[in-house]
């Protein structure tokens, strides 16, 4: 597995590259935004991980514009701002997961192998497109629309509804909901799927009817026709 690391602070993307080598991960290192950009488009990696406070290119837009050119790489975002808005700004930015620092390796380790696991779990027999009443979902082309008007979605915004949609008329706890589409644990002290949950509903249900995500109280969420 080819993994790029975009970290400029050398110690500690030294040793995360001396952890992941010694799991018999393939390493490169990158210690600026450009560099990272340049290697990441020039070459086909399987996972990059990069922090966020980057020279030269913040990694927020280096993240954008690796997703926007390859959409299936895994990008996994180390950095010191952890609070909600920090984490919501990460998975827009298109991250599959996001790591606080300080870290353990061993948790970064675990964080790697979901994700890849996840991913090459995916299986081609599902179906492109989700329909549940006047709402549909295109898995290929990536796009969303309710009662023939397109919505546009975040990256998570779309992976979430996907989930929902697929596990529709079942109560999905925050736990599994953090797990399935985060590829995380869920922390109680933030409420960033709470605050998707919320996007979610702007965007799908509050100019439209049937409303279709509802909130279980101390239980979770449930996607259905009510």
């Amino acid at each position: 597995m080819n993994i790029l690391i975009i970290e400029d602070d050398e110690r500690i993307a030294s040793l995360v590259k001396r952890g992941l080598e010694e799991n018999d991960y393939t390493v490169t290192l990158a210690y600026d935004g450009m560099m990272g950009k340049k290697l990441a488009l020039q070459n086909d990696y399987d996972l990059i991980i990069t922090d966020i406070i980057l020279p030269k290119l913040n990694g927020l837009e280096l993240c954008k514009d690796i997703r926007a050119a390859k959409p299936n790489t895994l990008i996994i975002m180390l950095t010191a701002l952890g609070t909600t808005d920090d984490k919501v700004e990460g998975f827009d930015a298109g991250a599959d997961d996001y790591l606080v620092k300080p870290f353990d390796f061993r948790e970064l380790h675990v964080r790697i192998r979901a994700l890849t696991k996840r991913q090459s779990s995916k299986t081609g027999h599902q179906g492109f497109i989700l329909k549940y009443t006047n709402l549909e979902l295109n898995n290929q082309t990536k796009t969303v629309s309710r009662s023939g008007i397109d919505i546009t979605l975040t990256p998570k915004e779309f992976k979430l509804l996907e989930y929902m949609m697929r596990n529709a008329e079942r109560i999905l706890s925050r736990t599994e909901i953090a797990e399935k589409v985060w590829d995380t644990h869920f922390d109680t002290g933030t409420n960033f799927i709470d605050v998707y949950i919320n996007y979610l509903r702007k965007k799908i249900d509050k100019d439209f009817e049937p409303k279709l995500i509802h909130t279980k109280s101390g239980m979770g969420f449930i996607f259905k026709e009510e």
